[in-house]
């Protein structure tokens, strides 16, 4: 194990105290499933451009590599429901319905958004090694209705690196449930990715607002350079 910190970020030093054991680090990678960000999956069923989702995609592998070889802890999300749709909002089903990607319903990639899909899946630049824990959530948060506040505590985790997809939805909001449980939390841009480029651009600018609301936004090469074995 090592340390890291003080990262450069904004809008202050990364973590607030200063150097932190990587054994109370972890890296949280949010929802890179092929729903979001493979062809023929949920955002691409609804019409967006997947490259902007899939921008984030090397940073991470190459964030991943580096911090597998500090034996730092790494939890995948994927956001998903039930075969049989009884954890599925019916206002979260209505308005994918409405877009043309219903939830639940078959896409090139198998039922949309559903547990042991094949769109469901991890996309294979970023999958989980043996050892990994993954998180399964219903919503877009991940510690709501899971177990990773405990995975974490037990682990003894204190601060958190962000990468994942959407930056505005699924990553922010999870940034911000971690915010209130007292975790400090660092979110990478370049291992980030949303639907729109301007939404991306700012949920990381609300991250910096008010002296750093919920943390600090960074680069994957500012934590790299950051890391002492």
């Amino acid at each position: 194990m090592g340390s890291i910190g003080p990262v450069t970020a904004n809008p202050y030093p990364w973590p607030y105290d200063g150097v932190v054991d990587t054994a109370r680090t972890a890296v949280l990678c949010i929802d890179w499933q092929t729903d979001f960000c493979g062809p023929g999956g949920y955002v691409d069923t609804m019409g967006y451009d997947i490259s902007l989702t899939r921008a984030g995609l090397p940073a991470t592998a190459r964030l991943l590599a580096h911090v597998r070889s500090l034996g730092m802890l790494v939890v995948h999300t994927r956001e998903g429901h039930d075969p049989d749709l009884s954890d599925l909002p019916a206002n979260k089903r209505w308005r994918s319905a409405r877009i043309g990607a219903e939830i639940g319903g078959a896409g090139p990639c198998g039922r949309i958004l559903v547990r042991g899909e094949p769109g469901w899946e991890i996309v294979p630049e970023v999958a989980p090694v043996p050892g990994e824990v993954v998180v399964d959530k219903p919503g877009k948060g991940a510690f709501y209705a899971t177990n990773l506040d405990l995975v974490l505590r037990t682990r003894g985790i204190t601060h958190l690196i962000l990468t994942g997809i959407t930056t505005d939805v699924c990553v922010h909001t999870t940034m911000r449930e971690a915010n209130d449980r007292g975790y400090e939390c660092l979110i990478l841009s370049d291992c980030t990715g949303a639907t729109d480029k301007g939404n991306h651009d700012a949920a990381l600018h609300m991250v910096t607002m008010q002296g750093g609301v919920f943390g600090c936004v960074a680069t994957s090469d500012d934590v790299i350079a950051a890391t002492t074995e």
